[in-house]
C-alpha cells in the first residue's frame, strides 16, 4: 500500500516558478514509478511527468519539456516537480500518483494541490 500527500501549490505570476512535493509512505515506495498529473477546470486529468522506480528514467508531456523537472529523493520518500517559466495554461490541480511501472494504470493517488498562474 502506498499513501501520497502533495504540497507546494499556490498562486504565481506567469514566468515564475513553483516546486511541488509529494510525500509517500509504504515499505516498497522506492520501487514504485511516480508520476505527476494535472486537471484543469472542465477538462480531463492529463499526464505531466513520471520517473521510473528502478532506473530513474524520466518522462514528460511535450508542453512541459524544458520547463518542468521531476526528481525523487528516496531517502526522504519524496518526489518533486520543479516548475519553471510557468504559463497561465499550466493552471490546474496537480496530482501525484504511484504505480509499479510508468505504464500505469496508476493505482495510487494523492489528494491534489492547486496551482494557479496569473497572466
Amino acid at each position: 500500500q502506498v499513501q501520497l500527500v502533495e504540497s507546494g501549490g499556490g498562486l504565481v505570476q506567469a514566468g515564475g516558478s513553483l516546486r511541488l512535493s509529494c510525500a509517500a509512505s509504504g515499505r516498497t515506495w522506492s520501487r514504485y514509478a511516480m508520476g505527476w498529473f494535472r486537471q484543469a477546470p472542465g477538462k480531463e486529468r492529463k499526464f505531466v511527468a513520471a520517473i521510473d522506480g528502478s532506473s530513474g528514467t524520466t518522462y514528460y508531456e511535450d508542453s512541459v519539456k524544458g520547463r518542468f523537472t521531476i526528481s525523487r529523493d528516496n531517502t526522504k520518500s519524496t518526489v518533486f516537480l520543479q516548475m519553471n517559466s510557468l504559463k497561465p495554461e499550466d493552471t490546474a490541480v496537480y496530482y501525484c500518483a504511484a504505480d509499479r511501472t510508468v505504464a500505469g494504470p496508476w493505482d495510487y493517488w494523492g489528494q491534489g494541490t492547486q496551482v494557479t498562474v496569473s497572466s
